[in-house]
């Protein structure tokens, strides 16, 4: 059940907003009014209430700012930024991500600044938790440490999320007096203890879906061994996870037998969750406050989603997905020669007859494009659904969608922009196959890697997963044909020939969670830990810009584009009493 997030915003004014020290203007405490003092909530209850809210701060929103500049799923930072996307609409809407993704923005962007605060409002939360623990009376041991390891998972969540995106950050825990720290100390060694902490201390079930069990601190902690190069701890502990981990629920982890289950809110929670952001929808508080909202501009424009023509998967991405007819196998190198058709300067009122070549089924999950079944809405129109085709280009996503059938349920209209029950994906166990299968390639068990990248291949070549054809064109509800497929679907195994080597297997690899993960935010922080960053993006500026006008201009600088700007107006916060600030700005900016 979505306990976490129903329950969450009832406590989040009294408990979640509570200084337990002293507080100041700074960016990360905030001076509290009306709030309980230690005495009253030094308990179990107090305790419990104020990890709910720091639960609560894992969307992203309520911040400051448009929700969707802190998004949760990184699309902005991550997808956009990595080339998997284009921002979409015009370019005269939020032209603060053109700035973004083109690597030209300035620490005065106040997207970053936006998300920033959403980040360490998470850690102050997991600090106050923290604190209160320390002086709260009746609360057995034991509870004390689940709510200490859960607090310590989810700071380690948000310490992450800034690590990746500025990599020199301050840490501040609960027993930083001053919050004003100076971001000159490399934290990843207080995430690992975090992540250990929690992993040695959280029971491997829990009684709410939402919350984090000792595996997903497991996986966790291997991926951050795995940003850090520490590629035999992070075999080690994926290997743990693989054998031995289960899911909140108890189910021992396994990927679901379709590929689409994983973005149906219908299905989530399943056994391939490792730890989503739980979301829900007509939460009866008359807004979208729950229902995803940093998704809230991404859905077609002009279309039965009313809003807003934003995150359109670009054409490189598309032309991933092609396959050979022979071996099923994707063109790692040359994707983009003879691309997939598309219905760019095409109207709607137009003929245009769809891609016959070989493809992996995947995409048709990932992008809607003109003339392939859009869920159940009916075939994607092409034009008529996007803003601007020669800004954003002639696709839209999927992944975030919602079926017609169930929208009453998984969809909330209560703003001007839809949100949906459909969960974030932090960690799923595909991820954690391919991250394993890194880790294991860096060791020379190419063997062992190959495996892990053909189960993850294997359920996307499951023909009952394939998007089918509609039964009547004219009445989408009507249902999918059994035997007739959507478009001409061809995958197939790697084999051992193709990871003949490290190179040649990680380089797989690298385009398998291109394919799996695409749309999910990871992209743009795996080409920089994977150090093609400069490569792969130049040459996706240099092919995009020929057909989208957005990127053009775009341009990855080494030594600078890695990582985002410190914010300027965090910078100005920082300022102590000699006047000087205790922030570093990033290089290059």
């Amino acid at each position: 059940m979505k306990i976490i997030k129903q329950i969450s915003r009832l406590y989040i004014p009294v408990f979640a907003s509570l200084c337990i020290s002293s507080c100041t203007d700074s960016f990360l405490e905030q001076p509290a009014l009306g709030a309980l003092s230690e005495d009253v909530i030094a308990n179990k209850e107090g305790a419990e209430k104020l990890l709910i809210g720091a639960y609560a701060a894992l969307d992203g929103a309520g911040f400051g700012g448009g929700a969707w500049e802190a998004a949760p799923d990184n699309w902005v930072y991550g997808t956009v930024a990595g080339g998997e996307a284009s921002k979409g609409s015009f370019g005269g809407d939020q032209p603060a991500i053109d700035q973004i993704v083109k690597f030209i923005s300035n620490p005065s962007n106040g997207y970053y600044n936006s998300k920033w605060k959403a980040l360490y409002e998470g850690v102050k939360r997991t600090n106050n938790t923290l604190k209160l623990l320390s002086i709260a009376t009746e609360i057995s041991p034991e509870d004390s440490k689940n709510i200490a390891a859960q607090a310590r998972f989810l700071r380690g969540h948000y310490y992450f999320e800034l690590k990746k995106m500025w990599n020199m950050v301050p840490w501040v825990d609960e027993t930083t007096e001053d919050p004003k720290q100076p971001n000159n100390v490399d934290i990843w060694p207080n995430i690992e203890a975090d992540f250990q902490f929690a992993f040695e201390n959280l029971p491997a079930t829990q009684s709410d879906f939402g919350r984090a069990n000792k595996w997903a601190a497991a996986a966790y902690l291997g991926k951050t061994y795995l940003y850090q190069g520490k590629f035999p701890e992070a075999k080690t502990t994926f290997t743990d996870v693989i054998n031995n981990g289960v899911n909140q629920g108890g189910v021992k982890y396994a990927l679901i037998d379709r590929f689409s289950d994983n973005f149906d809110a219908a299905e989530e929670n399943n056994s391939e969750t490792v730890f989503d952001i739980q979301m829900v929808a007509n939460d009866g508080t008359g807004t979208i406050g729950n229902a995803n909202q940093g998704g809230m501009l991404n859905f077609p424009y002009n279309s039965p989603f009313r809003c807003c023509g934003f995150f359109q998967p670009s054409q490189d991405l598309v032309n991933s997905y092609k396959t050979d007819p022979v071996t099923g196998l994707p063109d790692l190198n040359s994707y983009n020669q003879n691309p997939v058709k598309s219905d760019m300067g095409i109207t709607s009122n137009d003929p245009f007859t769809p891609y016959t070549g070989t493809l992996d089924p995947r995409l048709d999950w990932t992008v809607g494009r003109r003339g392939v079944p859009y869920h159940d809405w009916g075939k994607h129109p092409g034009a008529a659904w996007i803003r601007e085709q020669t800004y954003g280009g002639p696709y839209a996503p999927k992944k975030n969608i919602y079926w017609q059938a169930t929208q009453d349920l998984y969809s909330d209209q209560s703003s001007w922009a839809p949100g949906t029950a459909l969960n974030v994906r932090v960690i799923r166990f595909a991820d954690v196959l391919l991250m394993a299968a890194e880790a294991e390639a860096h060791a020379g068990s190419l063997d062992v890697a190959l495996g892990y990248v053909n189960k993850v291949r294997q359920r996307a070549a499951n023909p009952d997963g394939f998007l089918k054809e509609y039964i009547d064109d004219n009445d989408p509800m009507a249902g999918f044909k059994e035997t007739s497929t959507a478009a001409n679907y061809t995958i197939s195994d790697y084999t051992l020939a193709d990871f003949a080597s490290k190179e040649m297997a990680l380089e797989r690899i690298y385009f398998e969670r291109k394919l799996e993960l695409a749309m999910e935010g990871h992209r743009f922080f795996d080409l920089v830990r994977w150090g093609i960053a400069e490569e792969t993006l130049n040459a996706y500026f240099d092919y995009q810009g020929d057909i989208t006008t957005d990127v053009r201009g775009g341009k990855f600088i080494p030594g600078k584009s890695e990582y985002y700007p410190i914010p300027q107006a965090q910078i100005d916060l920082s300022v102590g009493a000699d006047g000087q600030p205790t922030l570093t700005q990033n290089p290059g900016y």
